[in-house]
C-alpha cells in the first residue's frame, strides 16, 4: 500500500487525467481517445495494482467519462456507488473538473429522465460534452453518440492550459 501512495504522489509539473468508461457501445473509441491524451503529456505509468477510489481521486487533476452510459449517467445522478467508476465519482473532489461525455441510444437520450439527470450532473458541477447526432451502431439515427474525440481532447486541453489558481494566490 505505501508503494502505490508513492506512485500516486503529485509530481511537480504534471496534470493527471483520469478516464472513466462505461458500457457504451462507444466505448470503442477509448483507444484513440487515450492514445491523444497521451499525446498531450507524453507520460503514462502501468499500474497493475488495484487502485482503491479514494486514492485514484487523490492522483487526478481531471475527470473524463467517455463514454457515460445511461446506467452510469442513473447512477451518478443518484449518488449509486456500487463500482470503482461510481465511487471515484462519489468521491470526487468538486473544485476538480469532471467532464462527462453522454453515448446512448437515441431512444434512450429522448426519454424525459435523462434530461433530469444531466441536469441533475451539471448542478453537482460536472461539465457536459454533449453528445451528436448521426447514424448510431445499432443503425438507428439520432442524437446520443458520443461527442467526437477530437472534441473531448480539445476541452481536456483547455484545462490543462488553464493557470494553477493556488500558483496565483502566492
Amino acid at each position: 500500500m505505501s508503494s502505490l501512495k508513492t506512485d500516486l504522489l503529485k509530481t511537480s509539473g504534471t496534470f493527471n487525467v483520469l478516464v472513466g468508461v462505461t458500457g457504451s457501445v462507444a466505448a470503442l473509441k477509448l483507444p484513440l481517445l487515450v492514445s491523444q491524451l497521451l499525446e498531450l503529456s507524453g507520460l503514462w505509468k502501468q499500474r497493475s495494482d488495484p487502485v482503491l477510489h479514494i486514492e485514484l481521486r487523490r492522483w487526478a487533476d481531471l475527470l473524463v467519462i467517455a463514454p457515460l452510459d445511461a446506467n452510469s449517467l442513473g447512477k451518478i445522478a443518484s449518488g449509486i456507488c456500487d463500482n470503482l467508476l461510481t465511487c471515484v465519482v462519489r468521491a470526487w473532489d468538486t473544485s476538480r473538473p469532471l467532464l462527462f461525455c453522454p453515448a446512448m441510444n437515441t431512444a434512450m437520450w429522448l426519454h424525459p429522465i435523462t434530461a433530469q439527470q444531466v441536469s441533475r450532473l451539471k448542478e453537482f458541477g460536472y461539465v457536459e460534452i454533449p453528445c451528436v447526432a448521426k447514424k448510431l451502431v445499432c443503425g438507428d439515427e439520432g442524437k446520443g453518440a458520443m461527442a467526437e474525440v477530437s472534441t473531448i481532447v480539445s476541452l481536456v486541453k483547455e484545462y490543462l492550459q488553464k493557470p494553477d489558481e493556488s500558483s496565483l494566490e502566492a
